[in-house]
């Protein structure tokens, strides 16, 4: 009987050490990001394809989708990251955490707080 209470006694302390205090991170599913997005009140535009390429553009300021900027772009978890790829070789990394991904609907944030939201378009 003591044997069996210092075993059970011996998983409940290791069972309790073992469990993470930290709230788990949420994962979202990449293929909802695959298309072309605009962001609210504003003629920025952003796709993304399902071979991690993109681009982007902003009609406000005359750019077309033909002239766009295009970035390489990563999903882990709730991690969203962007590899600008520039003119003159060198390349941006802008890293966003993404708090909701519907089929119709991306926000995320940047690393100061500021929120981006955007609407799917096609």
């Amino acid at each position: 009987m003591k044997k069996t209470f210092l075993y059970v006694l011996a998983v409940i302390a290791a069972a309790l050490c073992l469990t993470s205090c930290q709230k788990e991170e949420p994962t979202f599913d990449e293929a909802l990001l695959i298309g072309k997005w605009q962001e609210v009140g504003t003629q920025v535009f952003y796709t993304y394809a399902s071979d991690y390429t993109g681009k982007t553009w902003d009609e406000a300021d005359d750019v077309t989708e033909a002239e766009a900027q295009p970035f390489e772009w990563s999903l882990v978890q709730s991690t969203l990251t962007q590899i600008h790829i520039m003119e003159m070789g060198s390349n941006v990394p802008k890293t966003y955490t993404v708090t909701q991904l519907t089929s119709s609907k991306l926000v995320y944030e940047d690393d100061f707080g500021k929120e981006f939201s955007f609407n799917k378009v096609n």
